[in-house]
């Protein structure tokens, strides 16, 4: 059992930096279904993108990262229940999210697309879509834009818990198209033999958001400041782009 001393001194660990409750882990959000962003490895292990940035920053914070596993769209309850310290799971920075959580600076920033049979003859056009069955992943910015700009349409927006499911009807001729990011889409579905037949459809949209950020609760002041100079220093020192060159021929920062 804990004394008093012992837990006045875990009471300061956590507030200067914000971790899990031995002081230095720092219990990261995944959804491992977004290649290259976010993936599981062979031995069950996360990697991606995401995986390494989070790794890079914990190492400059002096933190263990601890990668916890969840659906997309149980990440902000997770994270005000405080089941995990931060979501690092290419989630959008969004005015809506902004309300509930706090976010660090922008770590990427990504265009979307429309993923459809090639030869459908959809068009990213309202007058398209209209009736048409499209799939995007529970609690994303892709479900927000959808029901927002093309529900009200006509289009019929469908809901899944994960990417994978939303792939898997989408060979299976349930879904006539699936919305999401350009990289994620071409990288981790199109390019691999499920999607093959598929292709982009017009052009790439903007979801109105400023790019990726890491979600923190909204009193981790102390813990977004350190990994807002965490993320500052890798872009200043060439630590960023050795990074996204393992993964992208372009730089992932900008808005591409």
């Amino acid at each position: 059992m804990k004394t008093p001393l012992m837990i006045l001194i875990a009471a300061l660990s956590f507030s200067s930096g914000a971790f899990a409750a031995d002081g230095n882990t720092l219990r990261l959000g995944i959804d491992p279904s977004y290649p290259p962003m976010d993936a599981k490895a062979p031995d069950g292990s996360v990697k991606g993108f995401d995986v390494d940035l989070g790794n890079e920053i914990c190492r400059r914070i002096h933190a263990h990262c601890q990668w916890v596993e969840l659906e997309f769209s149980g990440m902000i309850p997770a994270l005000q229940a405080r089941k995990i310290d931060a979501i690092m799971s290419s989630m959008a920075i969004t005015a809506k999210r902004e309300q509930q959580i706090l976010f660090s600076s922008k770590l990427f920033q990504f265009k979307s697309h429309l993923v459809a049979k090639q030869g459908s003859g959809l068009s990213d056009s309202v007058a398209s879509l209209a009736g048409k069955q499209i799939g995007v992943q529970s609690g994303t910015q892709f479900e927000t834009y959808a029901q927002a700009n093309w529900a009200p349409h006509g289009v019929n927006v469908v809901a899944y818990k994960s990417q994978d499911e939303v792939f898997t009807d989408l060979i299976n001729g349930r879904l006539d198209g699936a919305l999401l990011g350009t990289v994620e889409a071409d990288q981790g579905f199109l390019r691999t033999p499920a999607g093959k037949g598929f292709a982009f459809v017009g052009a790439p949209l903007s979801m109105g958001d400023r790019g990726v950020g890491i979600g923190l609760r909204k009193d981790e002041t102390a813990l977004q400041a350190s990994i807002n100079d965490a993320i500052a220093s890798m872009l200043k020192d060439g630590t960023y782009a050795q990074i996204a060159h393992k993964y992208f021929d372009f730089d992932p920062y900008g808005g591409n």
